[in-house]
């Protein structure tokens, strides 16, 4: 079957995006896919991978989904457990069995290793299914990008159509699809704080078949010890400048990583903030380090993807740091040579200058002097 240039396949139509997909996915029936999510998937790329794999399984596409890092928050473990989902840690190399890549909730810039892993096996990026800001990294055959509250509100447009499916009580796979999607949904419109009419609107459409005993314990998980240590280490270490709450937190273990957005959350919440920066050292498993941190902001005047993008920059490809969506944003710097070193007195120093030097950015970005 033939291409034009651009990667388009001439036979389908330009239709509407729930059109597209099914034709495109048609048109590739029979083989075999990788979704990719973000490294550390959150609920709504973990839902959104979930529907995804649903979808294909009605054209005949056998999928894996796939991430580079780690899911550690405790509601993430919680949905992957409770549901049952499929998920693999990517661990450095593709099997020879893939004809596309699909990237959903992300566009690759925070799956970097296995971008890298599928442009070394020459695997074609076949779509992108996504809600944040459009990102030039990759060319697909066809993208569905929208400013929506999250990717779970795009996947349930597609899912109570006849081009597709509809949805069906009787049927648990979509039960837990859908419990996944609402989920997904809530936590990243921030319990519909952010939510649009679309986000609103799959939820209604949701609301009859998710499990709601399910969906109620995922959501109410506790916070774990580590995440409480760094929620208060983040108080002990903040500052608020211009109504900017800032902390650095000093190093992480890569399981606690996601205790790093949450602590921003939870600084969110104080009187006269209205946004937060949380920031530390993770060590990775592989003995690298990266300093990661996470923005969260309710003031509609910033815009997280550009702010973190215009801080941090890009990297020697020409890839940004990082990213994000309306309310909230995240960056990851690798440390590169300076990594790993066991003497404390040293690592006291590695985090006094990169604690410095983020400040020093945000502190620009923001237009006050430091003190």
């Amino acid at each position: 079957m033939g291409k034009q240039a651009n990667g388009r396949d001439p036979n389908i139509s330009k239709a509407s995006p729930k059109i597209e997909i099914a034709q495109i996915l048609e048109a590739h029936r029979g083989e075999y896919h990788v979704i990719v999510l973000h490294d550390f998937p959150d609920p709504d790329a973990i839902a959104s991978g979930f529907a995804h794999q649903v979808i294909c399984a009605a054209f005949d596409i056998q999928t894996d989904i796939l991430y580079g890092g780690r899911i550690s928050h405790e509601q993430n473990i919680a949905l992957v457990h409770m549901l049952g989902l499929d998920l693999h840690a990517f661990e450095g190399k593709l099997p020879k069995k893939y004809d596309a890549a699909v990237f959903v909730d992300n566009q690759g810039a925070n799956a970097m290793d296995l971008v890298k892993a599928l442009k070394a096996e020459e695997i074609e990026t076949l779509l992108i299914v996504d809600h944040h800001e459009p990102q030039e990294l990759l060319q697909p055959q066809y993208s569905d990008i929208r400013p929506v509250g999250s990717t779970s509100t795009i996947y349930v447009s597609y899912l109570n159509e006849e081009e597709i499916f509809k949805l069906d009580q009787s049927n648990t796979q979509l039960t837990k699809m859908a419990t996944a999607l609402m989920h997904g949904l809530i936590s990243d419109t921030s319990n519909f704080v952010y939510a649009k009419k679309e986000d609103f609107r799959a939820a209604a459409i949701l609301s009859d078949f998710v499990d709601s005993e399910i969906l109620s314990q995922i959501l109410t998980q506790a916070r774990s010890k580590q995440v409480m240590e760094t929620i208060y280490q983040s108080l002990a270490n903040h500052l608020v400048v211009e109504n900017y709450s800032i902390a650095g937190i000093g190093y992480l273990r890569a399981q606690d990583r996601d205790a790093i957005p949450q602590a921003a959350d939870f600084l969110l919440t104080e009187a006269n903030v209205h946004t937060a920066i949380i920031y530390g050292i993770v060590a990775l498993d592989d003995g690298e380090e990266s300093l990661v941190g996470s923005l969260r902001t309710n003031k509609i005047t910033i815009d997280p993807d550009e702010f973190v993008k215009d801080v941090f920059g890009k990297d020697a490809e020409g890839n940004y740091y990082g990213g994000g969506k309306l309310s909230a944003a995240g960056f990851e710097i690798p440390i590169g040579f300076l990594s790993g070193h066991n003497q404390e007195d040293y690592k006291d120093l590695k985090w006094q200058v990169y604690d410095s030097q983020v400040k020093h950015r945000l502190f620009d970005r923001i237009g006050i002097q430091e003190d």
